[in-house]
């Protein structure tokens, strides 16, 4: 079934468009989910969670990409599971390596002037990151926004795991660099 069906199914109220969203995209939202979490029972309910989300928001809201909408929402529900979780101990799951890999390239300590530059950093980044080459711009949102393994993101941008872990560490510096020339202080 096409996304335009399925979304028109949301908006009709019909049952089946949670049936078809998760034959269509269940394995891609569990993935997202379970590469932040590293828990099948929890990956499950942001799934679950993700499908009564999109059930809610549907009827207002019209998606032009269906996949990258859900991923969002499955995305964000699971950094928010992890953080409730985790809050008092650091946990070795994927999502946690890569934004340790990160922390030097982003802000250390937050401070309400630094929240009030979030939208501003978002603005930033997004114009490095469209700078990059392809392979450079898919192996760091491989990493560090879906939180695929470096094996995993190495695979499927067709090198090493070597050339990749490699590729990241330049890409962080570059960024590292771009941000203090745009004026942030790291």
């Amino acid at each position: 079934m096409q996304d335009e069906q399925i979304v028109d199914l949301y908006w009709k109220r019909d049952e089946d468009a949670i049936c078809e969203t998760s034959r269509k995209y269940g394995a891609y939202l569990s993935k997202i989910a379970y590469n932040i979490l590293a828990d099948s029972e929890d990956s499950e309910e942001c799934v679950n969670d993700t499908y009564l989300a999109a059930w809610n928001s549907m009827p207002t809201h019209r998606p032009s990409i269906l996949s990258t909408y859900l991923g969002k929402i499955t995305r964000q529900l699971s950094i928010d599971v992890f953080r409730k979780k985790n809050s008092v101990k650091r946990y070795a799951s994927t999502y946690a390596i890569s934004l340790s890999e990160l922390e030097g390239s982003l802000f250390g300590n937050s401070t309400p002037e630094r929240e009030l530059d979030a939208k501003l950093l978002n603005e930033t980044i997004n114009r490095f990151l469209r700078a990059l080459p392809d392979d450079e711009r898919h192996t760091f949102l491989g990493r560090y926004y879906f939180f695929d393994s470096l094996k995993d993101v190495a695979a499927y941008c067709g090198m090493s795991e070597a050339k990749a872990k490699s590729m990241l560490y330049r890409t962080r510096q570059k960024l590292k660099a771009y941000l203090v020339k745009e004026g942030f202080e790291l």
